[in-house]
């Protein structure tokens, strides 16, 4: 499994609501996506940084899916550029099932 990190950091604090609102926004298209066992929209406690997490089954297709379009894309949907970090998931805990 492939985890990712895309994080998005700036000098003023992200808006709560703002960060929500993206989310119920651009859930849509994850939904069902072949390789993505989920998505995570996320803000930190200071508000300064809103992350994506991703877990993809399909390492291949997690890592072609963050290109330079998307990135750009995102850039303009946060207003700044995020970095994008790649983790080996070498364990996972679901509860969702239970």
């Amino acid at each position: 499994m492939l985890g990712v990190l895309v994080t998005f950091a700036q000098t003023d604090k992200f808006d709560r609501s703002t960060v929500a609102k993206i989310a119920g926004e651009l859930r849509g298209p994850f939904e069902g996506m072949a390789g993505l066992r989920f998505k995570s929209f996320m803000l930190d406690e200071d508000g300064a940084q809103a992350k994506n997490f991703y877990v993809w089954d399909d390492e291949e297709k997690g890592r072609s899916f963050f290109t330079e379009e998307l990135v750009g894309k995102v850039t303009e949907v946060y207003g700044v550029r995020p970095t994008v970090e790649y983790f080996d998931v070498v364990g996972f805990v679901d509860n969702s099932g239970t």
